[in-house]
């Protein structure tokens, strides 16, 4: 910390470093961080990790907060709470580490090609001991994770960090939730009609992500849904953004360049066009699991069956969930998806994402106060709803949400 900043901190205060691996992992911290607002007691420092995708995560830095702590200072600083969704470099800090997870239902295994234990066998995603143990040791001091089955994929990949695993719910799943009631300002806010429907395409990164057949698909988009009737957004994971570069992304996806489709900027929160939609087309991303929260039907682009762990609820929504089909038009496929909608299989994989729904402020504020050795505050902790998107059609675009 500089001179200037350490001479400001206020006496007695708790230092708090959140670690930005990446611009998804960023996200997830800044619904924790919110939390600690108000209480003079914390200072929060954010801080750049290496990583191979954190070209964007400066984006998920508050805009408010006009300084980043640099990577080597912060390995030279003690903190009284490290928090994390990732997990590279965070072993060398100094301070009780709490990891955050950093997506949905702990779908993906890990890469084939990772190098941090090779030779070993792929685990589930975040939960495996590649992520969690260093030198024989555990590294968080706390382990959050979204649903009680983690306990047993922890059991089965990492039984040494069972005991410092707390179930603290799913920060997003809570967010997307509250926001249902308010599905139509979120259209409105989006620039869309009454009479529109809107279509979120969605893919993940990595080589069995959608993304790899958007070449396909984009064009579909344009010679089969009529501009007037049907909106079209475009979601593309950070990572992607990331690791080719925004230039290059946009140059691929140049064929979506017709009125009524977006391709979206990856600094715009996608949780409200999923509340505001009428169909999903996705893959095995978490993008894709979180729908079943929506009103929106489900059609799988792309399931790479290989890379996702068999007892997902990932796994489970790619047995329910219609898949694109090349020979059938894409008006006909939506509309066999939204006739064919299965409610009840929806809402028991929506489940499966948390079992402490609506829970994870209160859970959440609970450990973080508890590790860092301080009473709560007299209110009651709680997540409000996404905010209104800017607009994306229909006019002058609008400002920005914060």
């Amino acid at each position: 910390m500089d001179g200037a900043r350490q001479w400001l901190t206020l006496p007695g205060c708790k230092r708090v470093l959140a670690v930005v691996h990446t611009q998804v992992y960023g996200q997830r911290l800044r619904d924790a961080l919110s939390l600690l607002e108000s209480d003079l007691r914390i200072q929060v420092d954010f801080t750049i990790a290496p990583h191979a995708f954190n070209a964007g995560a400066a984006r998920s830095v508050p805009a408010e907060h006009d300084s980043l702590l640099p990577w080597e200072a912060a390995l030279d600083n003690d903190f009284d709470l490290v928090l994390a969704a990732g997990s590279q470099g965070v072993d060398r800090l100094r301070g009780p580490l709490l990891r955050l997870p950093h997506g949905a239902g702990h779908m993906k295994l890990s890469r084939a090609a990772d190098d941090r234990d090779p030779g070993a066998p792929r685990t589930v995603g975040g939960l495996g001991r590649r992520y969690l143990v260093r030198d024989g040791r555990v590294v968080p001091k706390a382990l959050a994770v979204a649903h009680r089955d983690d306990l047993a994929t922890l059991r089965r990949e990492c039984p040494e960090a069972l005991p410092v695993t707390e179930v603290v719910g799913d920060a997003t799943r809570d967010r997307i939730a509250a926001s249902m009631p308010l599905r139509a300002r979120y259209r409105a806010a989006l620039g869309l009609r009454g009479d529109q429907k809107l279509l979120v395409v969605s893919s993940t990164w990595g080589t069995g992500s959608s993304f790899n057949r958007m070449d396909a698909l984009l064009p579909r988009l344009v010679a089969e849904l009529p501009s007037d009737e049907y909106r079209v957004a475009v979601l593309v994971h950070p990572n992607v953004w990331s690791g080719h570069g925004p230039w290059q992304v946009r140059s691929w996806l140049s064929a979506a360049r017709r009125p009524g489709i977006v391709v979206v900027p990856p600094e715009l929160d996608w949780r409200a066009l999923i509340v505001a939609a009428d169909w999903v087309i996705g893959d095995h991303g978490s993008v894709t699991l979180y729908t079943t929260l929506t009103r929106a039907p489900v059609i799988l682009a792309r399931f790479p069956e290989a890379d996702v762990d068999p007892a997902s609820p990932g796994t489970e929504l790619a047995r329910v969930a219609p898949a694109l089909s090349p020979a059938h038009a894409l008006p006909e496929q939506l509309a066999y998806a939204r006739s064919a909608y299965p409610a009840m299989a929806y809402a028991r994989i929506a489940r499966r994402i948390s079992s402490e729904p609506g829970r994870f402020g209160r859970n959440t504020r609970r450990l973080m106060y508890r590790l860092l050795g301080l009473g709560e505050p007299a209110f009651e902790p709680s997540l409000p709803p996404l905010p209104l998107p800017r607009r994306l059609w229909g006019g002058r675009r609008g400002r920005r949400s914060a």
